[in-house]
C-alpha cells in the first residue's frame, strides 16, 4: 500500500500537494521575517544600541565591538561598566561639499559677498526646487485633459490531474492542460466634469505662483541677512580697534605713572591705579577680539558657507550713513503691501483654497466619458490522447458614459466645508500677513530714525570725551591732574568711541532693514 502511494506522488510530479506544502513553507518564513525585525532595536531602555552591519549600506560590514571605556572602574569601585552609547563613525558622511575658492589676496565688499552667497547657500536652492516641484504640479493636473491610453496583457497556465475510475493500461491520471494570452490596447478620457479639474489647475497655478515669489523672497531674505551679519562684523573689527588704540591710551598714562613715579612727583598708589587701567583695557581688547570671531563665524553662516572659510572681508565702518527716510509712512506701506514676497504669497495661497471650492462644489454633478478598448486573445487546451485545440479572436469597442454620484454617506459635503475652511483660514491668514507687514514697517521706520538720531549724539560724545581725554592725560603729565581723572577719561573715550560704532552698525542695520521690510532690497546692488 505504501508503495503504490509512493508510485502516485511521484506520478504527479509537482502536483498541487507539492506546492501547497511550498506555499506554507513560503508563508511560515515570511510570517517569521516580522517578530525577528524587532531584533533591529536596542535591547533594553538602558542597554545601547549597536548596527548588526545590515542598515542598508550606511555601515559597510559590522563595527567590531569595543569594551566601554568605563570597565576599568569595575576593578576599583565595584561598579558595573557604564554602558557605552556611541555611534560608529561612517567616513563617507564627512565629505563636505566643494569649498568655496576665494583669492586670499583679496578683500570682498559686501556685493561681492552677496553674490557667493547667493551661488553657494542651501536656502536658495531648496527653494528652488519647491518652486520647480510646484510648476510640475500644474502640468500635472493639465494632464488631465488628455486621454490616458494602456497596454495591458493578460496570461494564465492551468493543469488539472484527475484520477480515472478505471485505469487504462499503465494510465491513472488524466491530465488537462490550458493556456493563454490576451494583450490589449485601453482608451479612458473624461471629457466633461463642469470645471472641476479647471478649478483644481487653478489652485495649482495659484501654488506654482506662490512658491516663485517666495523663491525670490528667500533670495531677498538672504541679501539682508548677510548684509547685517556684514555690518555687525564690520561694527565688531571697529570695536577691537577701538579697543586697541585705548589699551596704547591705558599704557601712556601708566607710562605717565611710572615716569613721575621715578622722578619722585607720584605715588605707589597712582602707578597701581594706571597698571590696572592697562590690566582693564587688556581685558576689553580681549573681548573685542573674541565679539570678531564670533560676528565672523555668524557671516559665513548666514552666507551658507563651510565656518572654516578663511575669507578677507572689506571694512565697512566709514561707510556713509542714509539720510533720514523722507517718504510718508502709509506710501510707503501702500507700496510695501504691493510688492512683498510674503503677502503676495498669502494671497496666491488664499486664491488657491477658493479654486479649491469650486473643484469640491462640481464634485457634486455628473461626468462624461469616452471608454475604448482594442484586444486580441490565443489560448489553447490539450488533453491526454486528444488533439490540442487552439483558439484566436480580436475585439474592439468604444463606449460614451455619464456617471452621477447619488449618495456617498455625506463625503462631497464634509469634502466641501473642509475647503471652505481652508478658505476662512487662509483670508484669516492673508489678513494676519497685512497687519505683520504694517508693524514691521512702522516698528523698522523708528528704528531707523532713532539709531540715526543715536549716531549724532554718540558722535558728538566721542567728540567732546577726546578732548577730555587729551586734556586729562596733558595736566596729569605736568602734575597739575589726577590719575584717576586720566584713567576715567580713558574709560569715557572707550565707551564714547565704541558706542559711536555700535550706533554706526545700527543705522546701517536699520536702514537695511528697512528695504527689506518694504520689498525693496532685491538686488546685491539695491542694499542701502
Amino acid at each position: 500500500m505504501m508503495e503504490r502511494r509512493v508510485g502516485e506522488m511521484r506520478g504527479r510530479g509537482t502536483r498541487w500537494p507539492a506546492r501547497l506544502a511550498a506555499a506554507i513553507l513560503a508563508a511560515g518564513l515570511i510570517a517569521g521575517c516580522a517578530p525577528n525585525a524587532a531584533n533591529m532595536a536596542a535591547p533594553a531602555a538602558d542597554r545601547p544600541w549597536k548596527p548588526s552591519g545590515h542598515e542598508d549600506g550606511l555601515w559597510s560590514a559590522q563595527p567590531p565591538a569595543t569594551e566601554p571605556a568605563a570597565s576599568a572602574a569595575t576593578a576599583t569601585d565595584g561598579r558595573a561598566p557604564a554602558a557605552d552609547f556611541s555611534v560608529p563613525a561612517n567616513p563617507r558622511l564627512a565629505e563636505l561639499p566643494h569649498a568655496v575658492e576665494v583669492d586670499p589676496r583679496r578683500s570682498y565688499r559686501l556685493p561681492e559677498l552677496i553674490d557667493i552667497a547667493q551661488r553657494n547657500n542651501p536656502a536658495t536652492r531648496v527653494a528652488w526646487q519647491r518652486a520647480r516641484e510646484a510648476a510640475l504640479a500644474v502640468g500635472m493636473v493639465e494632464a488631465t485633459y488628455l486621454p490616458l491610453i494602456t497596454a495591458n496583457v493578460v496570461g494564465g497556465y492551468q493543469s488539472v490531474s484527475s484520477p480515472l475510475p478505471v485505469p487504462v493500461g499503465t494510465q491513472r491520471y488524466f491530465d488537462t492542460t490550458a493556456e493563454g494570452v490576451s494583450p490589449s490596447i485601453a482608451l479612458q478620457w473624461l471629457i466633461f466634469d463642469f470645471g472641476q479639474r479647471s478649478a483644481v489647475a487653478d489652485a495649482a497655478k495659484h501654488g506654482a505662483v506662490a512658491a516663485n515669489v517666495l523663491f525670490n523672497g528667500e533670495h531677498q531674505k538672504l541679501i539682508f541677512d548677510v548684509t547685517r551679519s556684514y555690518y555687525l562684523y564690520s561694527a565688531a573689527v571697529t570695536r577691537t580697534r577701538i579697543a586697541r588704540q585705548t589699551l596704547r591710551n591705558s599704557m601712556a598714562i601708566r607710562d605717565a605713572a611710572e615716569e613721575r613715579l621715578a622722578r619722585g612727583l607720584a605715588t605707589t598708589v597712582e602707578v597701581a591705579q594706571a597698571r590696572q587701567q592697562v590690566a582693564q583695557s587688556e581685558l576689553r581688547r580681549v573681548q573685542a577680539e573674541g565679539q570678531e570671531r564670533d560676528t565672523y563665524q555668524v557671516l559665513l553662516a548666514s552666507m551658507g558657507v563651510n565656518a572654516t572659510l578663511a575669507i578677507h572681508v572689506a571694512d565697512a565702518g566709514e561707510r556713509r550713513l542714509p539720510d533720514a527716510v523722507k517718504v510718508p509712512l502709509d506710501q510707503m506701506i501702500t507700496l510695501a503691501l504691493s510688492q512683498r514676497p510674503d503677502v503676495i504669497a498669502s494671497y496666491s495661497a488664499l486664491a488657491a483654497t477658493r479654486s479649491g471650492i469650486k473643484a469640491a462644489e462640481a464634485a457634486y454633478l455628473p461626468k462624461v466619458f469616452v471608454a475604448g478598448a482594442v484586444a486580441t486573445g490565443q489560448g489553447s487546451f490539450n488533453a491526454n490522447g486528444l488533439p490540442g485545440i487552439g483558439q484566436q479572436a480580436t475585439g474592439s469597442g468604444v463606449l460614451i458614459g455619464a456617471t452621477v454620484p447619488l449618495y456617498d454617506a455625506g463625503l462631497r459635503a464634509a469634502e466641501l466645508k473642509q475647503a471652505q475652511s481652508r478658505a476662512a483660514a487662509a483670508e484669516g491668514t492673508f489678513h494676519r500677513t497685512q497687519t505683520a507687514a504694517v508693524t514691521e514697517i512702522v516698528a523698522a521706520n523708528n528704528a531707523l530714525r532713532t539709531a540715526l538720531e543715536s549716531y549724532r549724539a554718540a558722535t558728538a560724545l566721542t567728540s567732546a570725551a577726546s578732548v577730555t581725554y587729551d586734556a586729562a592725560l596733558e595736566a596729569y603729565r605736568n602734575g597739575v591732574g589726577t590719575v584717576t581723572v586720566a584713567t576715567a577719561a580713558d574709560s569715557g573715550l572707550l565707551d564714547a568711541r565704541q558706542a559711536r560704532a555700535d550706533a554706526h552698525a545700527a543705522a546701517l542695520v536699520s536702514a537695511a532693514n528697512l528695504a527689506f521690510v518694504v520689498g525693496a532690497m532685491t538686488s546685491r546692488d539695491a542694499v542701502p
